[in-house]
């Protein structure tokens, strides 16, 4: 088995849940919001919580086929081509891993944040993709949430049924994933949750938890007041209400990540409708850095 470039702990990776997820966030573009809101609700952002009744694990509670296929198809971009090429597909289109202890060492990286987060924005990013060619709309982060609660079929046929007839029970189009999750499909009183319920209610976790993950909304972006100075340079950042440098198109400066940051901001605070959770917007390259690099200056 060759070197294991990841740790396994976040002891011995020396990062937080929370700075490997801003990492992720930055080298694939994925919504940062999205990402902790998730992690949030899995795990409550715990790097080795694991499912008792699935073999579901880590912060973001990859069962093993779901991780085995990511890792396959992203673990080479990301430094971890050693695992994704031990991985291979049956005729069946099942993953495996023929020699046990490399398949261990595979599994284990699930509860490695850095590798996790990574994982879970690639897989997200994958899934938003097919979403939006199936739905022929932008895809919102609980769209994103469905996708990997139920796998991309289940969330395309969840999101098709609830577009056309958003009352009908859930527990009826998705028995077996009712029978393993009976809180999301049926109220503490045992009477069965339309899709639409189910939908708000994932909404609403995401949002929140989003907001749990961070510490608070109004203490994201505005602790200690961020500063460009802090960042390198001599001019004042200010999120909400001052000047802020110009960039050097919509897209691009301190400007723009501090729209990018204001909109994740009025979500967390709830100016939009749970439903109406915004999309996964992919920001430039330049805006996800100067947001790391923010949080960086936080101790995040």
């Amino acid at each position: 088995m060759s070197f294991n470039p990841f740790a396994v702990t976040a002891a011995s990776t020396g990062a937080s849940a929370r700075s490997a997820i801003a990492l992720a966030s930055q080298k694939t573009g994925v919504d940062f919001s999205y990402l902790m809101g998730q992690a949030q609700l899995e795990s409550g952002m715990r790097s080795d919580a694991k499912a008792g009744t699935s073999s579901a694990s880590g912060l973001y509670q990859f069962i093993d086929q779901s991780w085995l296929r990511v890792m396959k198809q992203h673990g080479a971009e990301h430094g971890m081509a050693w695992a994704s090429d031990a991985i291979s597909t049956t005729g069946g289109g099942r993953m495996t891993v023929s020699d046990p202890a490399t398949r261990r060492a595979i599994m284990s990286l699930r509860n490695d944040p850095q590798a996790a987060s990574l994982m879970a924005a690639e897989h997200a990013s994958d899934n938003k993709q097919a979403l939006e060619g199936s739905l022929g709309r932008d895809a919102t982060g609980t769209d994103l949430y469905m996708a990997h609660f139920l796998g991309l079929g289940g969330a395309k046929s969840f999101l098709k049924t609830m577009a056309s007839n958003p009352d009908r029970a859930a527990a009826g189009l998705f028995p077996a994933a009712a029978r393993a999750n009976r809180s999301v499909f049926y109220t503490s009183g045992g009477q069965p949750r339309s899709l639409s319920e189910v939908y708000d209610r994932f909404a609403a976790k995401l949002d929140k938890g989003a907001g749990v993950a961070t510490g608070t909304a109004s203490g994201l972006f505005d602790q200690a007041g961020v500063t460009m100075a802090a960042l390198g340079t001599s001019a004042t950042l200010e999120i909400d209400g001052s000047t802020v440098i110009p960039g050097n198109g919509e897209d691009s400066g301190a400007q723009s990540a501090g729209a990018w940051a204001k909109a994740t901001l009025d979500q967390f605070s709830g100016s939009k409708s749970e439903r109406q959770m915004a999309s996964l917007i992919r920001p430039t390259p330049a805006n996800a850095k100067l947001a790391y690099m923010m949080l960086a200056t936080m101790g995040a």
